[in-house]
């Protein structure tokens, strides 16, 4: 019989927080580092360094000189490895078979605790940042995020790209990613998470050998986030392509917002499956789009509710109505109780079905240690979103679904603006 207990939490003297999710009916285990760091600490001059230092990790240690010996070691365990960089973290993973996790765990600890960052490797690396950043200006459905997330908060570290710019990037040096580590990389900022199926004593005293001589230090900060908007906002990306990519948002509220559970149950009859408004509205009645969805994206001290679509150039022009329409629908009706049971039942069901494996558990118990410093289990996530009402979603909806909060990003054979423009009003 599966035995799930509750996160476990410890401290190291050097003040690294440790988390433990065991789970004995896994057959596998996670080892997973995170550390409270990404574009939002940097500053202007360090765009694009967290991503680069996730990078450098895997370049070499001490005890395994370069990329390949790592890569061969995760690889000959038949682990699913990656490491990964966000506006306020940044994480590093290997998830093995149960019994391989003692090895998995020295590999993350090793590239988190001593990368080399050769000279060598960081020139090389360059060129590879610069390929990334050429394949997401390729991939518009990618980069009109980057492009919203600008349109919203101009130039601040939450409008900035995570990956930096190519020029930013060349001027890197070895002392600017030291100097990144040394004000980020510290105990007190370093979460570990170890998930599945695992014997707590012995992984405790391999996390104290592997992580009790990291370097302490004082973690510097991040910048609050200027969250102001007097007017409409919009922008344009001119790009050749067969498909104008669309979105179109506001600013809601941070992840410990009381509203983060009612935001939640909204943009899911908003947009968050194929039978929710949106959905229906603009791929069903209007036939338009392939893929259309929206999602309330939550921060530590703000948030974004926005609508995502693609769709034929010629009828990009009909999105943009066609989504407002939704906001005022929900700011001004009632949804009806069974959409209501719907959007929640949708929720619980896919929050459980994402909790299956020792990865996913160790994210989301770890995200929510790292940014909101406590646990909230799937069950009490799922009460809070059975207690929202529908009163409660129109009220909110009332709040954020204002004219002078709209946010308009769009990619595509577009040079002028002034029709767009013209559409970001409510009736």
């Amino acid at each position: 019989m599966s035995t799930r207990s509750k996160p476990k939490l410890k401290k190291l003297p050097n003040g690294l927080t440790v988390v433990f999710l065991k789970e004995e009916a896994q057959r596998t285990a996670t080892a997973l580092v995170l550390v409270t760091t990404g574009s939002k600490y940097e500053s202007k001059e360090e765009n694009g360094i967290a991503h680069f230092l996730e990078h450098m990790c895997f370049k070499g240690t001490t005890r395994r000189p370069n990329a390949m010996t790592i890569s061969s070691e995760l690889d000959g365990l038949g682990a699913e490895y990656n490491a990964f960089t966000g506006h306020e973290y940044t994480g590093y993973y290997a998830k093995v078979a149960a019994a391989h996790l003692p090895r998995a765990l020295d590999i993350i600890g090793d590239i988190y605790c001593d990368p080399l960052l050769a000279e060598e490797d960081i020139e090389r690396e360059k060129g590879v940042i610069a390929d990334e950043i050429n394949m997401y200006e390729d991939v518009p459905m990618r980069k009109i995020g980057d492009i919203f997330m600008k349109t919203l908060y101009g130039d601040q570290p939450a409008g900035w790209s995570i990956a930096g710019t190519k020029e930013q990037i060349a001027k890197f040096t070895r002392k600017d990613i030291l100097r990144f580590r040394k004000k980020h990389y510290v105990p007190t900022a370093t979460t570990v998470v170890v998930s599945g199926n695992f014997d707590e004593g012995e992984v405790f005293r391999q996390i104290k050998k592997l992580f009790g001589g990291l370097e302490e230090g004082k973690k510097v900060g991040k910048k609050k986030v200027n969250d102001k908007q007097l007017a409409p906002a919009l922008t344009v990306a001119y790009k050749e392509s067969d498909q104008t990519h669309i979105v179109l948002g506001v600013r809601s509220y941070p992840l410990t917002h009381p509203s983060f559970y009612t935001l939640t149950v909204l943009s899911a009859v908003l947009g968050g499956g194929m039978s929710s408004r949106l959905f229906h509205k603009i791929r069903v009645e209007l036939g338009l789009g392939y893929y259309v969805r929206a999602s309330n994206d939550a921060f530590t001290d703000h948030g974004v509710l926005a609508a995502s679509v693609g769709v034929d150039n010629m009828r990009a022009p009909e999105v943009i109505p066609a989504i407002i329409e939704e906001f005022e629908r929900l700011a001004e009706e009632l949804i009806d109780k069974d959409e209501l049971k719907k959007a929640k039942d949708m929720l619980a069901g896919r929050m459980l079905l994402g909790l299956e494996s020792s990865d996913e558990l160790a994210e989301y118990y770890g995200f929510q240690w790292v940014l909101r410093n406590e646990f909230i289990g799937p069950e009490e996530a799922i009460k809070r979103i059975n207690r929202v009402t529908a009163k409660e979603v129109r009220e909110l909806a009332r709040k954020i679904f204002l004219e002078n909060r709209l946010n308009l990003a769009i990619i595509g054979p577009w040079k002028d603006d002034k029709q767009f423009r013209k559409q970001l009003k409510f009736k």
